[in-house]
């Protein structure tokens, strides 16, 4: 069974947001001559600096999901999680304790550290694709395919 990201909870703020990709290359220092550098893994997890800012209730549901369902922080999870693509589900699971503080008095504010499993980017054959054309272009009609697959034409079959 997943694990998933309550739906009653929100999702982190862009304040605060920082993704920090691992270490991929190894590099080697020469006696003479430039540094070699190889690739020693395909698949890298990345780090995010996360906030979250919650009433009294989401912060309520949040420790309880923290301590159970993620297992203090040690399961994974299904989060969506801002990125190059937009905001897109993610595996994810805490690298450290988070950190809370009351802000104005009635708020939560949650502040961690992520590690997703691999970032989302564009294929390769995408890649060849958005360096040959407008990429801005491309993802507004991606935009306006999938709010008309998902929105408009459901709705118009409604009975």
């Amino acid at each position: 069974m997943t694990v998933a990201w309550p739906e009653r909870l929100p999702l982190p703020t862009i304040e605060g947001y920082a993704v920090r990709p691992g270490e991929a290359i190894l590099r080697t220092e020469m006696e003479a001559g430039p540094a070699r550098q190889r690739r020693r893994f395909t698949q890298v997890p990345s780090r995010l600096a996360v906030r979250w800012v919650m009433r009294r209730d989401q912060f309520a549901l949040f420790e309880a999901w923290y301590r159970w369902s993620a297992k203090e922080g040690g399961a994974w999870f299904t989060i969506d999680l801002l990125g190059g693509l937009g905001l897109v589900p993610q595996e994810a699971r805490f690298t450290r304790q988070f950190e809370a503080r009351i802000v104005a008095g009635v708020l939560w504010e949650v502040v961690s550290e992520l590690e997703i499993r691999e970032r989302p980017v564009l294929s390769e054959d995408a890649l060849a694709i958005a360096l040959d054309g407008d990429l801005v272009a491309l993802f507004r009609d991606i935009d306006t395919l999938h709010l008309l697959i998902h929105v408009q034409l459901p709705g118009s079959y409604a009975w």
